[in-house]
């Protein structure tokens, strides 16, 4: 089955569409953000946490985000979730100076808690309409447009932003919002409800001991948080404040070296993607390593660490979507919702530890080099994790 027959899916490919135009919007005004506290003057160290706060909300909300999806019609869930992003865009406008970095913070959050929620439920939307193949296409073609708009986005991005300014770079981002609800609106969905009678406190433990009770889940849940690993956010905005900024305007190096690294992320499934299996993915572990460790080497250079961070995102959606698809097949529908969050919750605060290391290294002297050794190390660790699960589970 090609992704062009996935697609055929009128669910897959309305909501597909949505993605497109929603996420554009977060990686367009993500440029802005960070360009934006730089330009204030921020440290290492807010640096760091404003990344951090952007992936918090996936950590925290976990058990609460699992109950909404299993009781709430995705639809309408959807369109509350889009609202409150808007709003908290609208927000961003009013930040002017580092004194409201706390307010930016609690935007952030607020508007991350909604976009993790969002991704939740298509993520556990997907397994309850599609098997197989097709699951499998779905999950990789999410990650080719999340790839895409992450490339896309951070690039237009960091132009508009440099040329035009902050503010209109979140104005074009509610924009975009918007037309993303009336997408939305023409979203044709017939799903049978799984219904829940036991209450909240109930669902949540309920969730808590199906995830306690398989052992394989647990496992599988931890390795797919090693791709939180490659959170560089923080590493990249300081790589263009700190080394690249004399040569190149920092918006431009935040948008184009984001861009670069999601060219990778974009190409790498139609080259590997149907190479990856149970069998070998530990080898994918192994080669998304070894090109962290290239960028650490060549980082000293713009050129050739652009070149390197292509590389660098070349495994990552595969290693990503593969991972997520066999959380997803290992699940039973009626805890869909729940399990996912918490597997939400684990890669984030992957992300989270990702870059509070990074900002407190920094921070403490550690150069940027070697931070990024540590990082591409950690997947040595997994593959040999990996090697040791499937010896014990597979």
């Amino acid at each position: 089955m090609t992704y062009r027959e996935t697609l055929a899916h009128p669910v897959v490919a309305r909501l597909s569409l949505i993605q497109l135009i929603s996420y554009f919007g977060t990686w367009f005004s993500q440029v802005a953000i960070f360009s934006m506290i730089v330009s204030f003057g921020a440290d290492e160290i807010t640096i760091a946490l404003t990344a951090a706060m952007a992936m918090l909300p996936a950590v925290i909300l976990a058990p609460i985000i699992g109950i909404v999806i299993d009781r709430i019609d995705f639809k309408k869930l959807m369109l509350t979730l889009l609202l409150i992003e808007i709003t908290a865009t609208i927000g961003f406008i009013f930040i002017n100076s580092l004194t409201y970095i706390w307010i930016l913070m609690l935007f952030i959050f607020i508007r991350s808690s909604a976009a993790s929620m969002l991704f939740s439920a298509e993520m556990a939307l997907f397994p309850k309409l599609l098997k197989g193949k097709m699951l499998k296409n779905t999950n990789e073609i999410h990650s080719i447009i999340w790839s895409f708009t992450y490339a896309a986005g951070m690039a237009v991005g960091g132009i508009v932003t440099y040329t035009l300014g902050f503010d209109t770079a979140f104005m074009i981002d509610i924009i975009l919002y918007s037309i993303a609800i009336l997408l939305l609106m023409g979203l044709q969905l017939t799903l049978e409800k799984t219904l829940h009678l036991a209450s909240n406190w109930q669902m949540f433990k309920e969730g808590f001991v199906y995830l306690k009770s398989h052992q394989k889940l647990i496992h599988l849940i931890l390795l797919h948080a090693a791709i939180g690993l490659t959170s560089f956010d923080a590493l990249i905005t300081l790589l263009a404040d700190l080394r690249y900024k004399e040569f190149i305007a920092v918006p431009l190096a935040i948008g184009l070296m984001n861009a670069t690294r999601a060219l990778g992320l974009m190409a790498g499934p139609f080259f590997i993607g149907k190479f990856i299996s149970k069998e070998n993915l530990h080898w994918f572990f192994i080669f998304q390593g070894s090109a962290i460790l290239l960028w650490s080497w060549v980082e000293y250079n713009f050129y050739l660490a652009l070149f390197a961070l292509f590389v660098t995102g070349f495994f990552i959606t595969t290693l990503w979507s593969y991972t997520y698809l066999v959380i997803q097949e290992e699940t039973e529908k009626y805890y869909m919702g729940r399990v996912i969050s918490y597997n939400d919750m684990f890669f984030m605060l992957s992300n989270v530890i990702t870059a509070l290391f990074i900002g407190y290294a920094a921070k403490e002297g550690l150069s940027l080099a070697s931070i990024t050794t540590v990082l591409g190390t950690g997947f040595f660790f997994f593959a040999l994790y990996y090697l040791w699960f499937k010896r014990n589970y597979l």
